[in-house]
């Protein structure tokens, strides 16, 4: 029952313009795929293992999981799913990355941490 990272995966791809918007997809399978060695390492203060739950929405949908990278599909808003999943958390340690403010603020206001994309960034 260690600590949860939830990934704003949209959020974090958008971090960098890298061209994600012609396949983004593929730009939430790199970033699943970069994840991987968060499980064992951690982050942020919090040390490994921990469990990454990536959180994918509109044409990112269909993205697998992997060994150490969960993956959750929005019905609708990434970010409500984001919020739904540190309350089904509570608990637990949870850490959000996330750039979005709004978001920061209504998981914040339910005990979880958040750090920035360039935490899971890497490169």
């Amino acid at each position: 029952m260690g600590t949860v990272v939830i990934v704003d995966g949209a959020n974090v791809v958008g971090s960098v313009p890298d061209g994600w918007w012609r396949d983004r997809r593929g730009a939430a399978e790199r970033l699943r795929d970069g994840l991987v060695p968060f499980a064992e390492e951690g982050i942020a203060g919090h040390p490994g293992p921990v469990e990454v739950v990536l959180v994918v929405e509109g044409r990112a949908k269909g993205v697998g999981p992997v060994p150490g990278v969960r993956v959750e599909e929005a019905p609708g808003s990434g970010d409500d799913r984001v919020v739904e999943l540190v309350r089904e958390y509570a608990g637990r340690p949870a850490v959000v990355v996330t750039a979005d403010r709004g978001l920061r603020e209504r998981v914040e206001a339910l005990g979880a941490q958040v750090v920035g994309p360039r935490v899971v960034r890497r490169g």
